[in-house]
């Protein structure tokens, strides 16, 4: 199982459009996907909701909310037994221990940046904190960016692409700039599961950041005892 946070502490930068269309193009590959939405906002529960019921399923966590009375934690945090990926949405802000407690809980953090000044910016203090505050590489933890809103030549994307030069840091996927994703959002859809022609460079694109996740998991070895979630049998799916 490989667990991925999809965060930075920039609001906008497509956290939530990352998170529900890795979780949709995981489960529509027939790899089990566990969606953990720790934004109060509550985008991704959203998503996962408006969902069409016919498409291959997704479970889906609230976990930003507090356990219900007489349920653990871990039992709310649970997830089915047949889970490959756990992809997490986080909320905008994060810093201090919530950014330690992220970091723990996974295995390569994915941090969305937009091509403006003020998102790299934002982004290098944030990759900062996830360094010195979480601890990221001392934990052994992988690191990699996906760019959102892509345009090619522009010299915001040119911009962009110096300064992830500049850092030890995989870039895994572009997600260009299209109305598609706020369709597929609407609709409960990862942009890949549209029937639109233009959508089909979309769901290569996809298919790409999954490959490079899944080198990730091949090479992530995990000592015994430090796997965060609980399972759970399908019989107990709700």
């Amino acid at each position: 199982m490989l667990r991925v946070v999809v965060m930075n502490a920039k609001g906008g930068c497509g956290k939530t459009t990352i998170a529900t269309n890795l979780a949709s193009y995981c489960a529509t590959q027939g790899i089990g996907a566990a969606l953990f939405d720790y934004d109060p906002q509550a985008s991704s529960m959203y998503w996962l909701k408006s969902r069409p019921t016919h498409l291959p399923g997704i479970h889906g966590v609230a976990a930003y909310q507090p356990a219900p009375q007489g349920m653990t934690r871990a039992w709310q945090l649970r997830i089915p037994d047949s889970t490959e990926f756990v992809i997490t949405d986080t909320p905008a802000g994060y810093k201090g221990l919530d950014i330690e407690d992220r970091v723990a809980e996974s295995d390569v953090i994915v941090i969305p940046v937009l091509p403006s000044v003020i998102d790299i910016h934002s982004t290098a203090d944030f990759i900062r904190d996830l360094l010195l505050i979480g601890k990221a590489r001392a934990r052994n933890k992988q690191l990699a960016i996906v760019i959102n809103r892509a345009r090619v030549r522009t010299k915001a994307l040119e911009k962009l692409e110096r300064f992830v030069e500049s850092l030890d840091i995989p870039v895994i996927g572009q997600i260009r700039d299209t109305q598609l994703y706020v369709h597929a959002a609407e609709r409960g859809v990862g942009v890949h599961e549209l029937e639109d022609r233009a959508a089909r460079q979309d769901a290569e694109c996809w298919a790409r950041i999954l490959s490079a996740l899944r080198e990730q998991q091949r090479a992530t070895v995990r000592p015994a005892g430090q796997l965060a979630y609980a399972t759970m049998s399908s019989a107990c799916i709700r």
